[in-house]
């Protein structure tokens, strides 16, 4: 059994740490953006094709705001955990964060995704595309891409073919968990991008987010993962620092996309996939605004929202940026804190089904 004072002791120390280390470095990133000039461009056209006037008209005055700030974030968690690594050689800590069984995968996503959306940002910066931006086929390609890989890695590799359903229990589904992993991946990814549209939104949410899972995975003593999990949220209160309204730079698709897909790996990871939809509820609600704006307009000819995604919705309403952003946080805690009830309710199951699988297990050996 860990002992827990250690382990909080860790997480803070680590949370606190590359929260200092992010404010140091922030306005040097912020600057470096000025210069070269990496300036948002407001997209002119929806998914659909069609010209987004509303949208323009709310937020033409941010064009030119330096954007890709994604990349400090999991920049600095990169830099942490290489860090420790190299503390760890010269025996000054005890264990590097870069731990194989629980690290390795949450890191590489965020590294390999901020990739993508970083490419993605540059376009949207240069106006290269006709969305300015990746084509949405090729980005999706892609992070579908991504999500198979990680399916078959899980399936055939970690032989991983349950799922705990929250008040169900233990479900094998066998080689369905392939498409499972890879519809949370992309799901998740493209939710959290898509709430990216207000100073402070998804920065706040991801960091409740971050933060529950950070306590169900030492509930589930994955503790090198929980202390991961700090790392990210150390390095978002640092990027929130800045991007409260209003703000002085954004986190751009190489910050989104980046922690919503590391955000459903870890959550994976520890067999919380199902406490998601709690713990993301406004990332999600925004994305259904989404689909069932495109279904009414399709279907019934007129808007359901005024603009959508929904947050866009109150703004045009007269709201102000800031009223809608502290109450989408005031939504997202009090969801995030049903999400730990949830977990803690799986993390039961599990326990239970352990002590099943033990029981069975003696039976045969004295049978």
């Amino acid at each position: 059994m860990p002992n827990w004072i250690t382990v909080i002791g860790d997480i803070f120390l680590f949370t606190s740490s590359t929260f200092i280390l992010g404010l140091i470095i922030i306005p040097w990133f912020i600057s470096l953006l000025r210069k070269y000039k990496i300036g948002k461009n407001i997209r002119e056209e929806s998914l659909d094709g069609k010209k987004t006037e509303l949208f323009s008209a709310l937020h033409s005055k941010k064009a030119g705001t330096p954007t890709m700030g994604g990349i400090v974030i999991w920049g600095l968690v990169v830099i942490v955990v290489l860090f420790t690594r190299l503390l760890s050689e010269f025996e000054i800590i005890h264990h590097s964060l870069l731990q194989r069984n629980e690290v390795y995968l949450p890191l590489f996503t965020l590294v390999f995704v901020g990739t993508l959306g970083a490419i993605d940002d540059y376009f949207n910066v240069k106006g290269i595309g006709k969305t300015k931006g990746l084509p949405f086929i090729l980005r999706s390609s892609i992070l579908l891409l991504f999500g198979l890989m990680g399916g078959l890695w899980f399936y055939f590799k970690l032989e991983v073919t349950e799922i705990t359903i929250p008040f169900v229990g233990l479900v094998f589904i066998g080689w369905w968990y392939i498409p499972f992993f890879l519809s949370a991946i992309f799901f998740t990814s493209n939710a959290v991008n898509v709430a990216d549209g207000l100073d402070g939104l998804a920065g706040g949410l991801l960091t409740m987010s971050f933060s529950v899972l950070a306590v169900l995975a030492v509930m589930r003593d994955h503790i090198f993962l929980a202390i991961f999990c700090g790392v990210i949220v150390g390095a978002l209160l640092a990027f929130l620092w800045y991007n409260v309204p209003p703000a002085k730079f954004y986190m751009g698709d190489t910050g989104a996309f980046a922690l919503g897909a590391c955000l459903a790996v870890v959550a994976l990871m520890i067999d919380m996939a199902f406490v998601l939809p709690f713990i993301g509820f406004i990332f999600f609600a925004d994305t259904f605004s989404v689909v069932l704006q495109l279904f009414w307009k399709k279907y019934f000819k007129r808007k359901l929202f005024l603009i959508a995604p929904v947050h866009h919705h109150f703004e045009k309403l007269g709201q102000s940026e800031s009223s809608i952003v502290i109450r989408a946080w005031i939504i997202g805690g009090i969801m995030c804190i049903f999400g730990l009830f949830v977990g803690a309710i799986v993390l039961e199951q599990q326990k239970i089904e352990y002590l099943h699988q033990t029981a069975e297990e003696s039976l045969f050996v004295l049978s």
